[in-house]
């Protein structure tokens, strides 16, 4: 309070005149006591001031005070006080400067923004389009340098290639051109094969090193001293600078060997040639150039060896296949991707010989096996070693059939197939015998075999089946195996990891044509949980909705992530069914089925499956399935091989393979003559199973066999001829519409067909897009083990299919998850696609060949039983007349039918229960009327098959 007194004396006096008359002297003292301390804070004008003067007025007391006060505020005041320099007057080239700076910086920023755009597209384009720049520019530089060379470019560029290129190669200037032309092209020609652009480059440098060393020896080896133009006239630096150090160490006579010999391993790199092989390599070059004639060369020690070797690494079953030195003789690694490329399985029947067949002259393929069998065959040459059994098993033989089936057929035989194989001359070689990779193996005129189910050719008279080609069939696209999404998508899963704390990583990915799958392996002590865990956020993360995870991936610790593409590929049936030719499969029920994750094709064979469910919802790519698998069996299999019974319920889903010859029967479009169709083909294996019984065999390809052996006839005065069974496949569009009509039927029969009709040839595709427990009943699972699912629309369908989760999750168009007999797991793939217009083609192909020939008791039941003729008695008329009654008024009750039809109540009630067995009616709710379950327009084959008239 008496700070507060004494600050405020100054601005208010008086009010302080008035508080000091209210104090005493004691008072006044005090303030006056404080007042001196604190002046002596300040300074010394204040110190003196402090004592109050009577008689003067208290106004002119507070004069020190305000110096006081002023005096401490002086600090604060010493800003303010300084003026402030005057501005100097604004320079006319000021403003200039200021506004070329901001537009110099505006367009630096613009310029590195752009580039930067660029850098930022650069690294998303396509690999391919990348290979496809640089070989373009390899180009762009050896035209460049071939001006400058050969043409003497006059200018700075010239100049620049006179120093550059002639300075370093000298004389051999004029080839730079060339060799950059070669490689630019080989780029363009062959961008998948990166691998051996490092073998080639290490090849180039040691040839021109060694060439342009021992040009500079051959000029005198001038030195620098002798100036520039005297090195340019000679092997340029690079020859002066592999030369010189060689002549300074060991002189001329060394230098010169030792650069001969890099000039010959330089040469044998960009050749991929051993020095084991020049021999070979050069009897095949003269061969070629007409200089020398193709014979088999002298065996020796270390032929012996390989011969051995060789024979050891083929397959049993190729062993016994041999004939002869010459089947080993027929690899030529010259000539095997060729070959493999543009072979086609043997045909089951030749077609009319021609001049010239026009399946020799396929072009080539660009998906089949063959690069992978070149390479083996490539890697063998160079190791000394035979190449893996799968390779030799997939290639033998290809030269040597190809020629003898060309000259057949020049010669204008019409049995222009190879015939049986000699199971005398199934010896293994000689010893002695060297499988020359260099040369074809020798025309034989022995006759050879047949596969096993080729000889019935002969389908009736005189008709000769030919199967269709495969040119029929569009080709695909090479697939990507990476592209900047991935690398995107690598990013993000290990930017969630970190995030996460999780201590995994993503080791790497196989990339399919529908989704790609990112292998991540765990560190120690991680749990896969916290993984599986992250679902949501990973789909978060990749900014995909459709993210499966597997853990662990069959075969490897790792989990497997398998995330959507944003760049779908799409498969092409053509090229599916171009693999199995290439790996010479001849089985008529190999089917097509897609690509799995991994890039590889998947097909099956429906005799080992040997029945298959196939489900998926609408627009999943169901259909297009069915298509591929009909397809499949027209293209590789003749109608005496398959022969098919196709119900289609939908009515508008198989009508295009109409007319087919490999149908047993008119496609089927009524669910009930599907149910009769089906009891049919019970009693097609029961007879089938009479056969195999009688003559002892356990599987129908062992009797088809022996039939055509001969070693099975008929008994004696059995006017019987027996034929070989052909494989029977019966496909069902929609099964859900057969189980509403006649489920208990169709059930029984499908059970009875998956138990027992494998052995018998007879194999079942089902196909629905509801799978429900109703429609998939718990019988027909358990004895369907193979199984198809496309994206369904619920968990439950998804377990109903596979029994586990993982369709729901499918994103459609044909990505489904199969799972053949025998798997633990189903595998992701996507589904193949044929266009209607190929469809349509393969069809019209078949059609030309041959008119189906159906039989006609497949969709005709068996005869009633004679206990329901029994049951009815003398009541048959009475009893059509009840039925027309019921159903045509719709009312079933059995007191109308006493008072229409005039008789007693007992009559009547039997009546209603003939009905009642004959599905007419449903059964009794005690005082309602029954359901009528046969609608109006139905009224006349009801009571056809009432009278035995029909049977359905």
């Amino acid at each position: 309070m008496k700070r507060w007194a004494h600050v405020s004396t100054a601005p208010h006096t008086g009010n302080l005149t008035t508080m000091a008359s209210r104090t005493s002297g004691k008072g006044s003292q005090g303030t006056a006591g404080t007042a001196k301390p604190r002046a002596g804070r300040t300074t010394g004008a204040a110190k003196k001031a402090a004592p109050a003067v009577p008689g003067k007025p208290p106004a002119k007391k507070t004069a020190p005070a305000k110096r006081a006060n002023a005096a401490k505020r002086a600090p604060a005041k010493k800003a303010p006080t300084k003026k402030a320099a005057p501005k100097p007057a604004p320079s006319p080239t000021g403003g200039v400067y200021r506004v070329v700076r901001a537009l110099w910086l505006g367009l630096a920023h613009a310029v590195g923004a752009m580039f930067r755009g660029i850098g930022r597209g650069a690294k998303g384009l396509d690999p391919a389009h990348r290979k496809d720049g640089l070989a373009l520019l390899l180009l762009g530089i050896a035209l460049i340098v071939a001006a400058g060379t050969w043409a003497n470019l006059k200018g700075p560029v010239g100049d620049l290639v006179e120093m550059l290129v002639t300075g370093a190669f000298g004389r051999l200037d004029l080839i730079v051109p060339l060799l950059i032309g070669a490689i630019a092209i080989r780029l363009i020609l062959h961008p998948e094969k990166p691998e051996a652009n490092g073998r080639i480059v290490i090849g180039l440098s040691a040839l021109v090193i060694g060439v342009l060393g021992q040009v500079h020896i051959a000029c005198g080896s001038p030195g620098r001293d002798q100036g520039s133009e005297a090195v340019r006239d000679a092997g340029g630096l690079i020859g002066w600078g592999a030369s010189k150090p060689l002549i300074f160490m060991m002189g001329e006579v060394l230098a010169v060997p030792m650069l001969v010999l890099l000039t010959v391993f330089g040469l044998l790199v960009v050749t991929a040639t051993p020095v084991n092989a020049i021999p070979q390599r050069l009897r095949a070059l003269g061969a070629r150039l007409g200089l020398v004639e193709p014979g088999v060369r002298e065996a020796g020690e270390d032929d012996e060896r390989y011969d051995d070797q060789w024979r050891e690494a083929l397959p049993a079953r190729s062993r016994r296949r041999g004939a002869g030195p010459g089947a080993y003789e027929s690899y030529d690694p010259d000539q095997a991707e060729t070959e493999a490329l543009t072979r086609r399985r043997r045909p089951r029947k030749a077609a009319p010989a021609s001049p010239e067949p026009a399946d020799f002259d396929r072009p080539m393929d660009a998906v089949d096996v063959a690069a992978a069998a070149a390479a083996a065959l490539d890697g063998a040459v160079l190791n000394g070693m035979p190449p893996s059994p799968l390779v030799a098993d997939l290639t033998r033989d290809v030269t040597g059939d190809r020629e003898r089936d060309a000259r057949r057929a020049r010669a204008g035989d019409p049995a222009s197939v190879p015939p049986a194989r000699d199971p005398a001359r199934e010896a293994e070689p000689p010893g002695g015998v060297v499988p020359d990779l260099t040369k074809p193996a020798p025309v034989r005129d022995e006759p050879e075999g047949l596969p096993a189910r080729a000889e019935q050719l002969q389908l009736s008279g005189d008709i000769t089946y030919a199967l269709p080609s495969l040119n029929l069939l569009e080709r695909g696209g090479p697939g990507k195996t990476r592209s900047a999404a991935n690398d995107a998508i690598v990013a993000s899963l290990t930017t969630v990891f970190s995030e996460f704390k999780v201590d995994a990583a993503v080791t790497g990915f196989t990339r399919g044509p529908t989704v790609t799958r990112y292998e991540v392996e765990l560190g120690p002590a991680v749990k896969v949980e916290r993984i599986t865990a992250l679902t949501k956020n990973i789909a978060y993360a990749v900014a995909s909705p459709d993210v499966r995870i597997i853990s662990p991936i069959p075969g490897k610790s790792a989990v497997g992530i398998e995330i959507p593409n944003t760049d779908r590929e799409m498969v092409n049936l053509g090229d599916v069914l171009r693999l199995a030719d290439a790996a010479e499969d001849d089985h008529p029920m190999l089917v097509a089925l897609g690509k799995d994750v991994e890039g590889g094709y998947v097909m099956a064979n429906l005799a080992k499956m040997p029945h298959i469910l196939v489900a998926g919802a609408t627009g999943s790519g169901k259909s297009s399935c069915i298509n591929c698998l009909i397809t499949s069996v027209m293209i590789r299999a003749t109608p005496e091989d398959v022969r098919m019974v196709l119900v289609d319920p939908k009515r508008v889903e198989l009508t295009a393979y109409e007319g087919i010859p490999h149908l047993i029967t008119p496609i089927i479009t009524n669910p009930k003559r599907a149910a009769e169709a089906l009891q049919w083909v019970v009693r097609e294996m029961d007879l089938r199973y009479d056969d195999l019984a009688a003559y002892g065999y356990r599987h129908i390809d062992d009797f088809n066999a022996a039939v055509r052996a001969g070693k099975v006839k008929p008994p004696e005065g059995s006017e019987r001829e027996l034929q070989p069974y052909p494989y029977l496949l019966v496909i069902v569009d929609e099964l859900a519409d057969l189980m509403m009509v006649a489920p208990r039927d169709v059930e029984d029969a499908i059970v009875r067909i998956t138990q027992l009709a494998r052995a018998a040839g007879i194999h079942l595709v089902l196909a629905t897009q509801r799978p429900s427990v109703d429609v998939v009943t718990g019988l027909i699972k358990a004895n369907v083990p193979s199984r198809l699912a496309f994206a369904t629309s619920s968990l439950a369908d998804s377990r109903v299919i596979l029994d586990q989760p993982g369709a729901e999750k499918l994103i459609g168009k044909g990505d489904g998850l199969f799972l053949p007999m025998g798997a633990n797991k189903p595998i992701r793939m996507q589904g193949a696609f044929v266009t209607e217009e190929e469809v349509q083609a393969v069809v019209r192909h078949c059609k030309e060949q041959m008119a189906p020939v159906f039989r006609d008791d497949v969709t005709v039941g068996g005869k009633q039983k004679k206990e329901i003729d029994e049951d009815i008695g003398d009541d048959l008329d009475l009893l059509c007349q009840a039925a027309e009654l019921v159903v045509s008024t719709q009312f079933g009750s059995t007191s109308m039918l006493q008072r229409k039809l005039r008789v007693g109540f007992a009559k009547a009630g039997r009546l209603m229960d003939l009905m009642e067995s004959r599905n007419i009616v449903g059964p009794s709710e005690g005082s309602k009327a029954r359901d009528v379950l046969v609608k109006p327009d139905e009224l006349d084959g009801v009571l056809a098959v009432i009278r035995g008239e029909s049977d359905s």
